[in-house]
């Protein structure tokens, strides 16, 4: 089969690129910056310059593939600039739209697109399922355009005819990470992670059980359906409990409830005008983390896609052991 990724030099997408090139699948990827692609070029990937927010780079890199991975997003906490809000709109909204309309226009198949949990905002302890409906409370800016991506292009789309599959992560860690899941462990590796936010929860998806849910849904998904490629529920505090024990290395004894980080989220908001703050300490990043779950129910995955995410101590020990390599220590043996 011949597949198209978008998104193919990010932290999903190339790992997904990658699987495919493994299963013997003809691939293309599309990126900005075909430079940053040498890997995959050297892999066999057909590597192609476009843009999902240029709709007129799309149609050729499209043509004659079998299926169509778009993975491709904007992703930050604590956007600064009115450049990287209009950055997530044009990418997470309008290049949504443009891909799938060029799938459309292209007779494509098949299609996945990545949504994520994110889209219900904070489920305050609840982990819906897929029917899911409630109107959301949606956090950040990545909240707020993956939401209008998934209802506003996604679901039209579908509506329209267009054969697309919905998959649904949470929270993605593994190797190759650059969010700020990969910040805070090597914080606490190396002793430098003051506190953790008390009640913030996620399902925690390795990164290679959430390409092969991609995969799945490619090959039994049905078209029109969302499917949540959601791992184990785990607070950040028990998250890094686990660390500690998989480590040796203390972790943060001070545990912060939400009111104190919604206090500090607002005093935040008052001086970041002014001064620079790291993403972290932003209004929006402190928000984020004031007793926020983002969590969502994977029976229909494993129902329907035959999908399973691995148990967090298992993946964390191998990113943990990873990182500890990368900083120059020893892991337990």
């Amino acid at each position: 089969m011949k597949y198209l990724v978008t998104g193919a030099t990010g932290f999903v997408g190339g790992r997904l690129a990658r699987r495919l090139v493994a299963d013997g699948h003809a691939v293309v990827a599309l990126v900005r910056d075909p430079g940053r692609a040498g890997e995959l070029a050297a892999l066999g990937v057909d590597v192609r310059r476009g843009d999902v927010t240029a709709p007129h780079s799309l149609a050729g890199p499209m043509r004659g593939v079998d299926g169509v991975f778009h993975v491709a997003g904007w992703y930050r906490i604590g956007a600064r600039t009115a450049a990287e809000r209009r950055a997530a709109w044009a990418i997470n909204l309008e290049g949504s739209r443009h891909v799938f309309a060029a799938m459309a226009a292209a007779g494509v198949p098949k299609g996945i697109y990545t949504s994520t949990l994110a889209v219900y905002g904070d489920t305050r302890g609840a982990a819906p399922d897929e029917s899911h409906a409630a109107p959301p409370r949606l956090v950040t800016l990545y909240d707020r355009t993956k939401h209008a991506a998934h209802h506003e292009a996604a679901v039209p789309a579908i509506r329209g005819g267009l054969p697309l599959v919905i998959v649904q992560p949470g929270l993605i860690y593994g190797p190759g990470d650059t969010s700020s899941v990969r910040v805070m462990l090597r914080r606490y590796l190396r002793r430098r992670l003051p506190l953790v936010p008390r009640g913030t929860a996620y399902c925690w998806a390795h990164v290679d059980d959430v390409v092969e849910g991609h995969v799945r849904a490619m090959e039994r998904g049905r078209p029109g359906e969302c499917y949540h490629l959601a791992g184990p529920r785990h607070t950040l505090v028990e998250a890094l409990a686990l660390c500690e024990r998989l480590t040796g290395v203390p972790g943060p004894r001070v545990a912060l409830g939400p009111a104190w980080l919604r206090a500090m989220a607002a005093i935040a908001r008052l001086v970041e005008p002014v001064v620079p703050l790291p993403p972290g300490y932003t209004s929006e990043g402190l928000r984020v983390v004031a007793g926020v779950t983002y969590l969502g129910d994977a029976s229909k995955a494993r129902r329907e896609l035959g999908w399973s995410a691995r148990p967090l101590e298992q993946g964390l020990r191998e990113v943990l052991f990873d990182e500890m390599r990368a900083l120059g220590m020893t892991p337990p043996v």
